[in-house]
């Protein structure tokens, strides 16, 4: 009788864990609808031979992501209103909002990630359709968050080609050059033309796409990680700023607060730079109007001349973000949209010299143009 009992429980464990492995590959994809309307929220300059900096501020929710077509179904409409309305050219820089490319993780996994509200049930869903990868990823995660650096390592080799592929076919089909927003991987680095992850720590990192849908350069890591991400997210300070040629002249990137910090302008001068991409990611719904949080746990942040909550989210980036002098002209984008319970907020601005332009407030996605 104990064998039979013990015979039969092995068949029920057997196949279970059968069920639960075709459970696990199992992705089908409901219907999507998505509201591809933009709004032109500041377009300042003459338009002329030199080019223009182009700033896409695009609406998008965690079921853009599903897969790439979708993705690339909304943000090449974007830039085909653009092309419309004579925004577009062979000089043309696009600047995209900082953890576009992040959110790369949650392509490819099952309805219900994208369906749930809150960001602990998306995990959840991510860790037990992916338990073997879930697992090994654990095992090599860095920082003091493991679990937030588990989710994107365990997706790290899909999330970069699945990048490269997107960014590159959208800089081809426009004939632009690109800066691709940011991406969250471990130690990222363009080998033989290809953005290939390493084993090292996780950096938030840009990468420029030239017309040809080749990258130009290598990973720019940001340098001074803000509150929200410093558990999981190594500082890039090691890795000096760099500057790369463009059809529309030298240009740098400064990810997220990077572009609070002077030292970061001044290691650009000494390059010669003469654009400024700034993507930005700005967590939290309305709070670009609340008091702004600064980031007490970077030591130069003591040097700024402004004090955490001080003034609004607003006036503290718009004034601590700089492009020095000699005509220098950059472009803060931000990212809008939902992700489960984390909104986002942020209007993006446009910069030469001492002068800078804000666009009228809107709630949906917005182009900056700013004629170089």
């Amino acid at each position: 009788m104990r064998k039979v009992l013990a015979g039969a429980l092995s068949l029920v464990l057997i196949a279970t864990l059968f069920g639960y492995g075709f459970w696990t590959v199992q992705r089908p994809e409901g219907h999507y609808l998505s509201d591809l309307r933009i709004e032109l929220a500041i377009n300042q300059g003459i338009p002329g031979e030199h080019g223009n900096l182009l700033g896409v501020e695009p609406l998008l929710y965690p079921g853009d992501y599903q897969n790439l077509t979708r993705l690339h179904r909304k943000l090449a409409a974007y830039l085909q209103q653009a092309r419309e309305q004579g925004l577009v050219n062979p000089r043309t820089v696009v600047v995209l909002p900082e953890h576009i490319g992040t959110w790369l993780w949650a392509r490819g996994e099952k309805r219900e990630l994208y369906q749930v509200t809150q960001r602990r049930e998306a995990w959840q869903w991510l860790e037990l359709s992916n338990p073997l990868r879930y697992g090994l990823a654990m095992l090599a995660a860095h920082g003091h968050d493991r679990r937030s650096d588990a989710h994107l390592r365990m997706k790290a080799t899909q999330m970069a080609a699945d990048y490269q592929l997107l960014f590159g076919n959208l800089a081809r089909e426009f004939g632009v050059t690109l800066v691709a927003g940011s991406i969250i991987l471990p130690a990222p680095y363009v080998e033989d033309g290809v953005l290939r992850t390493g084993n090292g720590p996780l950096f938030n990192s840009s990468l420029v796409f030239a017309s040809d849908g080749s990258l130009l350069g290598q990973p720019q890591y940001q340098q001074y990680p803000d509150s929200e991400n410093r558990r999981y997210i190594h500082s890039g300070a090691d890795h000096p700023l760099q500057v790369v040629q463009t059809p529309a002249g030298r240009l740098g990137v400064l990810v997220g607060s990077d572009s609070w910090y002077p030292p970061n302008y001044r290691q650009l001068d000494k390059q010669s730079v003469q654009l400024i991409a700034n993507p930005v990611f700005l967590s939290g719904k309305h709070s670009w109007h609340e008091p702004w949080r600064g980031n007490r746990h970077q030591a130069l942040s003591a040097n700024l001349p402004l004090q955490r909550g001080q003034v609004s989210e607003q006036s503290a980036w718009q004034q601590l973000t700089q492009t020095g002098a000699n005509g220098i002209a950059s472009m803060s984008v931000f990212l809008r949209g939902q992700f489960w319970e984390l909104g986002s907020d942020g209007q993006g601005f446009a910069s030469r010299a001492d002068t800078q332009w804000v666009g009228n407030p809107s709630q949906g996605a917005r182009l900056l143009n700013l004629w170089l």
